[in-house]
């Protein structure tokens, strides 16, 4: 996957997330299932123009949902929680 658009799919802002933020200078973003953390580091280097020190992933299992007999399962998505060098950040508008 060369194109840093498809592998950041979409930043996750959630409460937790904020406190992350706040005070661990990491932000989490949705990504593609099949991005690794090397390109998970380097798409973000391309996007934000910021140094990244670590990553972390993570895949979340869909629910199962349904109502009636009929059911389905939600996908699973995969996150990135990335540490950014001390002293930058990221904007989110």
């Amino acid at each position: 996957m060369d194109n840093p658009y498809k592998i950041i799919l979409k930043p996750l802002i959630t409460e937790k997330g904020t406190i992350q933020t706040e005070e661990g200078n990491s932000y989490n973003f949705l990504v593609h299932p099949k991005a690794n953390k090397n390109e998970i580091i380097k798409a973000v280097k391309t996007l934000f123009d910021v140094d990244v020190v670590k990553v972390n992933t993570m895949v979340r299992k869909g629910k199962q949902k349904g109502l009636g007999n009929r059911t389905h399962r939600r996908p699973d998505v995969k996150r990135a929680i990335v540490k950014l060098k001390e002293g930058q950040a990221i904007e989110f508008i």
